[in-house]
């Protein structure tokens, strides 16, 4: 029986990865800030380890007896003064040493597509720093590089019910998001292949707009698109950055994805508008499996 460490495991993305990986027989190790918050893997995976991986200190033996590594860590929301590069990327390199250390065979990582053409985003940076050392690192490794999160897509959701939607340029910019579901498969699968770049995409293509025309037909109610031009939005970038440097690089990378076209090889079978639908019944949870 492979054993696998999941690093990240009550995020969005790592708890379909615990789901996914038991299913096919991994014996899983969830690697977790806090166990009050992995209250609903206990039942799930065959051990809970405490730690953060920006101290690592705290990280001995959480890697021994492992077969592989996966780790969807970062940041969003800044905490206790933490940059995406003390997390991005100087956290998973501090796991990256004690699976080394351990002797750990494959480490599988999760960054972004099109990551090494967007390095001049902090965000973005922090993670292909961290891709770097897996290169020179002497582990197998892959790294995964996905479209973007359902879960992200639920924002656009939330402004439909409001009645009004704003978007970032012209709206006619295309991309195609991923379900965590049909992710954590593409993840899993990584675990037993020999690629070390998979980009990776839902099945559905849709402009911005349209997919706002998905959140209107979900909801059976007109909505109102407002476009915000990129010039203008870009201006406020470069003022919020001033006065919050990490708010500020996450505006930045959020404008980038709207005005570009970020579409992936497609897979799985997850629908942004079964997804709406959930989020309408209520039902949309990770904890939930494929409902979310």
């Amino acid at each position: 029986m492979q054993r696998v460490l999941v690093a990240g495991a009550t995020g969005y993305l790592g708890r379909f990865v615990v789901r996914e990986l038991k299913d096919r027989g991994y014996f899983v190790r969830a690697l977790v800030r806090s166990r009050d918050r992995a209250a609903d893997l206990v039942d799930v995976v065959d051990e809970i380890v405490e730690a953060q991986v920006t101290k690592p200190e705290t990280l001995t033996g959480v890697c021994e007896g492992m077969d592989a590594i996966f780790s969807s860590v970062g940041i969003t929301k800044q905490k206790d003064g933490l940059t995406f590069r003390d997390v991005d990327y100087q956290g998973n390199k501090n796991l990256l040493a004690v699976a080394l250390e351990a002797g750990v065979k494959k480490f599988v990582y999760v960054s972004a597509f099109n990551g090494p053409s967007l390095r001049h985003l902090e965000i973005i940076d922090a993670h292909e720093a961290f891709v770097d050392e897996l290169r020179t690192s002497g582990i197998d490794w892959t790294v995964l590089r996905p479209t973007g999160y359902f879960s992200d897509m639920g924002e656009f959701f939330e402004m439909a019910k409001k009645g009004r939607v704003w978007l970032v340029g012209s709206g006619g910019n295309r991309v195609n998001p991923i379900h965590g579901f049909d992710l954590a498969v593409a993840c899993a699968n990584a675990l037993e292949s020999n690629d070390t770049e998979i980009a990776v995409g839902g099945p559905q293509t849709l402009t911005w707009d349209e997919v706002v025309a998905v959140a209107s037909r979900t909801l059976d109610r007109p909505v109102k698109i407002s476009h915000v031009p990129s010039w203008l939005m870009w201006s406020f970038v470069r003022l919020v950055r001033l006065f919050n440097r990490h708010q500020g690089e996450l505006l930045a990378f959020f404008t980038t994805m709207a005005t570009t076209d970020v579409v992936a090889p497609s897979t799985g079978t997850h629908t942004l508008e079964a997804h709406y639908l959930r989020l309408a019944a209520g039902s949309a949870s990770p904890a939930g499996g494929a409902s979310c």
